[in-house]
């Protein structure tokens, strides 16, 4: 939403489905993501969406959007973000994989949006390519997450 005049329209919308919505406060910046297979954190992904939409075109069409691996941040940035999504990963008890996406504003510190359990693995998917990143081929990722969930207690 642009414009407290559009909120009407689009609460309207959702509760022709339900009676309850979910808003959340909109943060400008750079769209970072930070991988995690077993307790390894991967480079981080910065999403380079056209115009700034990340929609599912711009997700789901190769080459619709770019994608800085590993993202071009100062250390400091870089390393707090890698702490925080791994802090965000054990805090929830993951195992096996999983993303952390990150809202990172002009100014000011890094904004944790969600804990991906079940990230993707289609040829625009972000896990896979921090992986590969990391010298982590599409062969040995699998055999990573597969032997954790043999080992799991």
């Amino acid at each position: 939403m642009d414009t407290a005049g559009q909120w009407p329209a689009a609460l309207a919308s959702v509760f022709k489905y339900d009676s309850r919505a979910l808003v959340e406060e909109f943060i400008p910046g750079r769209e970072l993501t930070v991988g995690i297979v077993g307790d390894q954190v991967l480079p981080i992904v910065e999403i380079v969406a056209p115009e700034g939409d990340y929609s599912y075109e711009a997700k789901y069409t190769t080459g619709a959007s770019r994608y800085e691996v590993p993202a071009l941040l100062p250390g400091p940035v870089m390393a707090h973000c890698q702490a925080l999504a791994l802090a965000a990963y054990r805090g929830l008890n993951c195992r096996g994989m999983g993303r952390v996406d990150f809202r990172l504003p002009p100014v000011g510190p890094p904004s944790a949006l969600e804990v991906n359990t079940i990230p993707g693995f289609t040829e625009t998917s972000l896990l896979p390519m921090a992986a590969g990143k990391a010298g982590i081929g599409f062969s040995s990722l699998c055999s990573r997450i597969l032997n954790t969930a043999v080992c799991a207690e």
